[in-house]
């Protein structure tokens, strides 16, 4: 051992390589027995050892009979190395404490990178492998999900997105977002505002067009989120697509039924009174007048009547073309039923432009029709009304046009050739409309409002499933007034909003009647005004079910689709409110409206509800079967029920059970009732859907 200075060095300089391979290749005990045996090298000792593990140990000092050094660094241990069995430890002792301890501290700084890489390498594969398995459930998302940085390049794309646009994630990587707008989209930045936008304010939803790698133009649901980085700084965005052509073409095609006449494609009453107060709004901004012509056409019932209805439809849809090209672009011209045709002026700045038009309207029927070898010729009774002088909206100024043509239809003279203004003295029936808003105001504080309960039947059990409260006016002198006389001018005048408010008291007063003498719940239907939907309904609601001690299951409100387009999200806050309440909620006469399916589905509403006007057609009229198979299939869908109302005869009952709608409400089953009639119907004919 008298050459030990001598050897330590050297043997340290050989031994670091094999430390450090080692270190890197070998692990528990051949790890152990390798730094043992190299420990003996460096220290010239027969009994030098490597002990793995926590526990540090004082390293022994100069002449013990044990030299030990720990293999640390700062507070981690990995072991420590002791050697023993020196002849002169006086002389050992020193030269080999300080092998030991450069043995220790290059083994120790190898084990802690050793350590150091390890845990970086599974931090890599961990995430690796989550990425993986995110990467794995976005191709499992049948929905197309893709993501874009900031300036709109696609930064990844799911299976979904491949099966969607046709474009693998090699294509479509790398490439701007704007290779898949359809042309018509080039110049709207995802609806206008730009991407990082969207990654400062939160996401949006759209429907958008977008086009396939076939070239094929579809329909998308787009919702756009923003992406952000480690720092919660703005990054990209992520997109969610999903393709919503069909429903699209179906509600173009329910919209089509619904506001277009299905003869001549020209717009139907509904649409047409929509369009006219648009016009008139601007014409009251630009104090210009607007004027509605009525035309009935002579002779065509005649016509119809003699040659059949194929003969006399072709001749209206030759009408409604000639209508349109005697008219300027912006003029309106409808069909609004039978043989009446409807057009609206706006920017009229002297009622003699209307008579023109009129006379043009005429002189566009003087040349004969050809239909079906048959030389046809008609005429046709102008009536005019003028905004404003003679009303502020379609629905009066129409019905005003319609009395002034009945006096123009009464010229003998020449009819055909007629043109009349509507005049105070046609509408003698102002008076009459006084005198009901009067007498209404005094029924509503003496009493003689009632309800009556027509039921409601589910087609595929025959059961009851609930019941409409309608209101009727018991007249002292003149007997029971028709709603159709009073509802409309209640809606006008407001009083509709106190007649609710009676209706909603007096049907929760009579359910819970029926609930404490032990009848099955079924659903107590009470129509809603849009005048009536305002914040303060569900509390309105509420105490009164409260006051009462009436189970909500009982009660459901019936709105109008057009409640539903003024205020979306005011409307549905009321809405959530009200269902929360336990409260069901009807949409009634769908399809006469105006509303977008896309906004229904955000809507908590149960029931659709078909109106009459397409019920009582069915199943003789194409156009209104289309319409109640359209409402029901979309409605199925959208987990809806649907009801019709109006069903009269079996043949309706058939075809509706054959499309699939749940319930029934109309006088083939029964009337409406009073309340003492409908309870002992109830208990003796009918039976309750448990």
């Amino acid at each position: 051992m008298s050459d030990v200075r001598e050897l330590v060095p050297t043997a340290f300089v050989q031994g670091t390589s094999a430390v450090c391979d080692a270190v890197l290749r070998l692990r528990g005990d051949a790890l152990v027995q390798e730094l043992s045996r190299l420990a003996r090298t460096l220290t010239g000792s027969a009994h030098g050892r490597f002990v793995p593990g926590p526990g540090l140990v004082d390293p022994g000092q100069p002449g013990g009979r044990v030299l030990r050094h720990a293999v640390a660094v700062g507070l981690e241990q990995f072991g420590w190395y002791e050697v023993s069995g020196f002849a002169d430890h006086a002389e050992a002792s020193a030269h080999t404490l300080a092998a030991l301890a450069a043995l220790a501290q290059l083994t120790a700084s190898l084990m802690q990178m050793h350590s150091l890489a390890q845990r970086s390498t599974h931090a890599y594969a961990q995430m690796e492998a989550q990425l993986a398995h995110q990467s794995q459930i976005l191709d499992q998302i049948h929905e197309s999900v893709l993501t874009m940085d900031q300036m709109g390049y696609i930064t990844s794309w799911n299976r979904g997105a491949e099966r969607l646009f046709g474009y693998t994630a090699l294509e479509a990587v790398g490439r701007n977002i704007l290779f898949l707008y359809a042309d018509e989209d080039l110049s709207d930045e995802e609806g206008g505002a730009p991407p990082d936008l969207f990654a400062e304010h939160g996401g949006r939803m759209m429907e958008v067009k977008r086009r396939k790698k076939s070239g094929d133009i579809f329909w998308a649901s787009l919702s756009l989120s923003p992406l952000r980085d480690l720092a919660g700084r703005p990054s990209g965005l992520i997109a969610y697509l999903t393709d919503i052509t069909e429903r699209k073409h179906a509600e173009e095609q329910l919209h089509h039924l619904a506001y277009y006449d299905e003869l001549t494609g020209l717009p139907n009453r509904t649409l047409f009174a929509r369009l006219v107060d648009q016009a008139l709004m601007v014409a009251q901004r630009n104090e210009t007048a607007g004027c509605i012509l009525f035309i009935d056409l002579n002779r065509f019932k005649r016509i119809n009547d003699t040659l059949g209805r194929r003969i006399g439809d072709e001749l209206l849809k030759q009408v409604g073309q000639r209508f349109k090209a005697a008219l300027r672009d912006e003029d309106l011209v409808a069909r609004l039923s039978g043989d009446e045709y409807a057009v609206g002026l706006a920017d009229v700045r002297q009622h003699f432009e209307a008579t023109t038009v009129a006379q043009k309207l005429q002189a566009a029927l003087d040349a004969p029709f050809l239909i079906g070898g048959h030389d046809l010729r008609l005429g046709a009774s102008i009536g005019i009304s003028v905004y404003p002088q003679d009303g502020n909206d379609a629905e009066t100024l129409l019905a005003l046009a319609d009395i002034a043509m009945e006096r123009a239809k009464g010229d003998d003279a020449n009819p055909d050739r007629s043109v009349a203004f509507y005049s105070q003295d046609m509408n003698k029936g102002m008076q009459e409309r006084m005198r009901i808003e009067s007498g209404l105001r005094h029924a509503l504080g003496n009493g003689e409002l009632v309800l009556y309960y027509q039921p409601k039947f589910e087609i595929a059990s025959g059961r009851l499933v609930g019941a409409e409260a309608l209101v009727r006016w018991m007249h002292p002198e003149r007997g029971i007034v028709p709603p159709g006389e009073f509802i409309p001018l209640a809606e006008t005048t407001g009083l509709i909003v106190q007649v609710g408010e009676w209706v909603l008291e007096e049907a929760c007063a009579q359910a819970s009647i029926w609930q404490r003498s032990g009848i099955a719940p079924f659903r107590v239907a009470v129509n809603v005004s849009a005048r009536e939907f305002t914040p303060s309904l569900p509390e309105r609601v509420a105490t009164t079910l409260q006051r009462y001690q009436l189970d909500p299951s009982w009660l459901e409100l019936e709105i109008t689709e057009s409640t539903l387009m003024h205020d979306v999200d005011r409307v549905t806050a009321i809405m959530d409110q009200i269902t929360a309440l336990g409260v069901s909620l009807s949409l009634d006469d769908f399809g006469t409206g105006f509303s977008s399916l896309s906004y229904l589905k955000r809507f908590p509403i149960h029931t659709l509800k078909i109106d009459r006007s397409f019920t009582m057609g069915i199943p003789a009229d194409g156009s209104d079967c289309a319409i109640a198979g359209t409402i029901i299939s979309m409605a199925r869908q959208l987990c809806l029920r649907v009801i019709a109302e109006g069903v009269e005869t079996l043949d309706q009952l058939a075809f509706l059970r054959g499309a699939g709608c749940d319930e029934v409400q109309g006088y083939l089953y029964a009337a409406p009732l009073p309340a003492y009639a409908f309870e002992k119907a109830l208990r003796e004919n009918w039976a309750l859907v448990g």
